[in-house]
């Protein structure tokens, strides 16, 4: 089991570092100007290709995760709140995980209905997902 735990971790970790960078790469598409397009194309690939990496580590970190519940039983019976919590903040990065991939569509198709301000303040919501998610794994407050 601790090998698992280990292994989930891991991936977790590596999915997070992929959602931290991919926004920073959306600031840098926003800030690029009209007429730089072997810019764009480069930070576009760049894009594509981390998005299918972290996607790639998902998917073993939300495997492993559901392992540890639902066959090991981590988190399972009463007093385990902190779990649901958990799992509901598990459900935002998902979909954060989505979100990104939907902008990054829009920014591929010559879209930037954002500016790189709102990209910056964006690229701020897994570091509070994974903090939070830390937190209640750890520390366990109810």
């Amino acid at each position: 089991m601790l090998w698992i735990k280990a292994f989930h971790i891991i991936f977790i970790a590596s999915w997070f570092a992929g959602l931290f960078y991919l926004p920073r790469i959306f600031v840098n598409l926003a800030l690029v100007p009209s007429g730089s397009d072997a810019e764009r194309d480069r930070l576009l690939l760049m894009a594509r290709k981390l998005l299918r990496f972290t996607t790639l580590l998902a998917v073993p970190a939300l495997a492993l995760g559901l392992y540890l519940w639902w066959v090991v039983g981590i988190g399972r019976g009463p007093g385990n709140g902190w779990m649901h919590a958990k799992l509901a903040l598990v459900l935002l990065a998902i979909g954060y995980h989505h979100g990104c991939a939907v902008m990054l569509r829009k920014l591929a198709s010559g879209q930037t209905p954002r500016s790189h301000v709102f990209y910056r303040w964006f690229n701020e919501i897994p570091v509070l997902l994974l903090t939070a998610i830390t937190v209640l794994v750890v520390v366990k407050p109810f």
